[in-house]
Protein backbone atom coordinates (compact mmCIF):
# COMPACT_ATOMS: atom_id res chain seq x y z
CA UNK A 1 0.00 0.00 0.00
CA UNK A 2 1.11 3.46 -0.81
CA UNK A 3 1.01 6.00 1.53
CA UNK A 4 0.05 9.53 0.00
CA UNK A 5 2.82 12.19 0.25
CA UNK A 6 1.22 15.59 -0.53
CA UNK A 7 4.38 17.07 -2.76
CA UNK A 8 2.79 20.46 -3.31
CA UNK A 9 3.22 21.02 0.78
CA UNK A 10 6.00 23.52 1.63
CA UNK A 11 6.42 22.03 4.99
CA UNK A 12 7.01 17.67 4.27
CA UNK A 13 8.88 16.50 6.31
CA UNK A 14 11.79 13.99 6.19
CA UNK A 15 13.94 11.81 8.20
CA UNK A 16 17.21 11.95 6.61
CA UNK A 17 19.80 8.83 7.98
CA UNK A 18 23.18 8.56 7.71
CA UNK A 19 26.55 7.17 9.39
CA UNK A 20 29.75 7.28 10.50
CA UNK A 21 32.31 4.81 11.37
CA UNK A 22 35.87 3.57 11.59
CA UNK A 23 36.73 0.05 11.34
CA UNK A 24 38.45 -0.20 13.93
CA UNK A 25 35.73 0.72 16.73
CA UNK A 26 32.66 -1.79 17.24
CA UNK A 27 30.22 0.72 16.46
CA UNK A 28 29.12 2.96 14.46
CA UNK A 29 27.13 6.39 15.03
CA UNK A 30 23.67 6.76 13.06
CA UNK A 31 22.34 10.48 12.83
CA UNK A 32 18.84 11.30 11.79
CA UNK A 33 18.03 14.73 11.08
CA UNK A 34 13.84 15.87 10.46
CA UNK A 35 13.83 18.64 7.98
CA UNK A 36 11.21 20.58 6.40
CA UNK A 37 11.21 20.70 2.27
CA UNK A 38 11.88 24.61 3.05
CA UNK A 39 15.11 23.07 4.58
CA UNK A 40 14.28 24.62 8.04
CA UNK A 41 16.16 21.55 11.05
CA UNK A 42 13.29 20.73 13.17
CA UNK A 43 14.77 17.22 15.10
CA UNK A 44 18.25 16.05 15.60
CA UNK A 45 18.66 12.28 17.18
CA UNK A 46 21.25 9.66 17.43
CA UNK A 47 21.72 5.71 18.06
CA UNK A 48 24.34 2.99 16.90
CA UNK A 49 24.95 0.03 14.71
CA UNK A 50 27.24 -3.12 15.54
CA UNK A 51 29.87 -2.63 12.80
CA UNK A 52 29.98 -6.02 10.89
CA UNK A 53 26.55 -6.62 12.53
CA UNK A 54 22.98 -7.33 11.83
CA UNK A 55 21.41 -4.61 13.55
CA UNK A 56 21.03 -1.48 11.19
CA UNK A 57 17.26 -1.91 10.90
CA UNK A 58 16.27 -2.41 14.41
CA UNK A 59 18.34 0.82 15.22
CA UNK A 60 16.52 2.80 12.78
CA UNK A 61 13.70 1.57 13.98
CA UNK A 62 14.67 2.72 17.50
CA UNK A 63 15.64 6.04 16.64
CA UNK A 64 12.81 6.92 14.80
CA UNK A 65 10.42 5.43 17.83
CA UNK A 66 12.48 7.99 20.23
CA UNK A 67 12.07 10.72 18.14
CA UNK A 68 8.57 10.72 18.97
CA UNK A 69 7.22 12.65 15.99
CA UNK A 70 3.85 11.89 14.11
CA UNK A 71 4.40 14.65 11.35
CA UNK A 72 7.37 12.90 9.57
CA UNK A 73 6.42 11.83 6.25
CA UNK A 74 9.09 9.80 4.89
CA UNK A 75 12.39 8.29 5.63
CA UNK A 76 16.04 9.06 3.46
CA UNK A 77 19.04 6.69 3.75
CA UNK A 78 22.59 7.27 2.62
CA UNK A 79 21.84 3.88 1.20
CA UNK A 80 21.11 0.33 2.63
CA UNK A 81 24.40 -1.45 3.51
CA UNK A 82 26.30 0.39 6.39
CA UNK A 83 28.35 0.00 8.54
CA UNK A 84 31.10 -2.95 7.35
CA UNK A 85 27.87 -4.83 5.33
CA UNK A 86 25.11 -4.07 8.10
CA UNK A 87 22.25 -4.36 5.96
CA UNK A 88 19.10 -2.31 6.11
CA UNK A 89 15.98 -4.67 5.52
CA UNK A 90 13.68 -1.95 3.43
CA UNK A 91 10.88 -4.20 3.54
CA UNK A 92 10.69 -4.43 7.39
CA UNK A 93 11.52 -0.85 8.22
CA UNK A 94 8.81 0.04 6.12
CA UNK A 95 6.58 -2.21 7.49
CA UNK A 96 7.66 -1.19 11.01
CA UNK A 97 7.45 2.71 10.20
CA UNK A 98 4.45 2.76 7.85
CA UNK A 99 6.39 5.99 6.02
CA UNK A 100 7.95 5.46 2.82
CA UNK A 101 11.57 4.44 2.33
CA UNK A 102 14.14 6.15 -0.27
CA UNK A 103 17.28 4.59 -0.17
CA UNK A 104 20.05 6.42 -2.43
CA UNK A 105 23.20 5.78 -3.17
CA UNK A 106 25.59 7.80 -5.56
CA UNK A 107 27.97 5.31 -7.66
CA UNK A 108 27.38 2.26 -10.07
CA UNK A 109 28.40 -0.70 -8.37
CA UNK A 110 28.85 -4.19 -9.73
CA UNK A 111 27.60 -5.99 -6.69
CA UNK A 112 28.88 -6.56 -3.46
CA UNK A 113 28.64 -10.53 -3.78
CA UNK A 114 32.65 -11.27 -3.16
CA UNK A 115 33.28 -8.43 -0.63
CA UNK A 116 30.63 -10.36 1.31
CA UNK A 117 32.17 -13.98 0.46
CA UNK A 118 35.66 -12.89 1.54
CA UNK A 119 34.73 -10.73 4.94
CA UNK A 120 32.64 -13.15 6.50
CA UNK A 121 32.94 -16.46 7.06
CA UNK A 122 29.67 -17.43 7.80
CA UNK A 123 28.52 -15.56 4.48
CA UNK A 124 24.98 -16.83 3.82
CA UNK A 125 22.60 -14.61 5.57
CA UNK A 126 24.35 -11.55 4.69
CA UNK A 127 24.37 -12.42 1.17
CA UNK A 128 20.65 -13.39 1.18
CA UNK A 129 19.77 -10.24 3.25
CA UNK A 130 21.99 -8.72 0.28
CA UNK A 131 20.22 -10.06 -2.44
CA UNK A 132 16.70 -9.25 -0.61
CA UNK A 133 17.47 -6.08 -1.34
CA UNK A 134 17.03 -6.37 -5.12
CA UNK A 135 18.01 -3.79 -7.67
CA UNK A 136 18.80 -0.47 -7.76
CA UNK A 137 16.79 2.19 -10.16
CA UNK A 138 18.77 5.05 -12.27
CA UNK A 139 16.98 8.45 -11.78
CA UNK A 140 18.07 12.15 -12.94
CA UNK A 141 18.00 14.68 -10.56
CA UNK A 142 17.73 18.09 -11.51
CA UNK A 143 20.90 19.26 -10.30
CA UNK A 144 21.96 16.67 -13.35
CA UNK A 145 22.98 14.03 -11.30
CA UNK A 146 22.25 9.94 -11.33
CA UNK A 147 21.83 8.65 -8.35
CA UNK A 148 20.74 4.96 -7.43
CA UNK A 149 17.46 4.40 -5.43
CA UNK A 150 15.74 1.57 -3.75
CA UNK A 151 12.45 2.83 -2.62
CA UNK A 152 9.45 1.57 -0.71
CA UNK A 153 5.67 2.75 -0.23
CA UNK A 154 6.95 5.55 -2.78
CA UNK A 155 6.80 5.33 -6.93
CA UNK A 156 9.90 5.98 -8.92
CA UNK A 157 8.32 9.85 -10.39
CA UNK A 158 7.65 10.98 -6.68
CA UNK A 159 11.15 9.96 -5.60
CA UNK A 160 12.43 12.29 -8.24
CA UNK A 161 10.17 14.63 -6.83
CA UNK A 162 10.97 14.44 -3.49
CA UNK A 163 14.54 14.71 -3.97
CA UNK A 164 14.56 17.39 -6.14
CA UNK A 165 12.81 19.29 -3.37
CA UNK A 166 15.13 18.63 -0.93
CA UNK A 167 18.46 19.19 -3.33
CA UNK A 168 20.15 22.57 -3.39
CA UNK A 169 22.99 21.59 -5.26
CA UNK A 170 25.12 18.58 -6.20
CA UNK A 171 23.62 15.36 -5.67
CA UNK A 172 23.37 14.47 -1.97
CA UNK A 173 19.40 15.75 -0.81
CA UNK A 174 19.65 17.76 2.34
CA UNK A 175 18.61 15.80 4.99
CA UNK A 176 20.94 13.23 3.96
CA UNK A 177 23.89 15.31 4.26
CA UNK A 178 23.02 16.99 7.42
CA UNK A 179 23.42 13.96 8.59
CA UNK A 180 26.79 12.74 7.10
CA UNK A 181 27.90 16.16 8.51
CA UNK A 182 26.36 15.49 11.94
CA UNK A 183 27.55 11.96 12.51
CA UNK A 184 30.99 12.59 11.59
CA UNK A 185 30.80 15.47 14.13
CA UNK A 186 29.65 13.43 16.36
CA UNK A 187 32.58 10.77 15.90
CA UNK A 188 35.14 13.57 16.29
CA UNK A 189 33.88 14.01 19.59
CA UNK A 190 33.18 10.52 20.80
CA UNK A 191 35.70 8.70 19.23
CA UNK A 192 36.87 7.42 22.18
CA UNK A 193 33.73 5.71 23.01
CA UNK A 194 32.87 3.58 20.25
Amino acid sequence: MRRMIHLEKKGIRALGIAESFRKNHRYSVIAGVVMRSDLVIDGILFNYATIKGDDATSSIITLYERLKRNDINLIMLDGLIISMYNIIDIEKLYDHLSKPIIAITFRESEGLDEHIKRRFKDYHNKLDAYHKLGLRETIVIKTGYKLYIRSKGIDVDDVRLVIDKFTLQGSIPEPIRVAKLIARAYMKVHNHTL
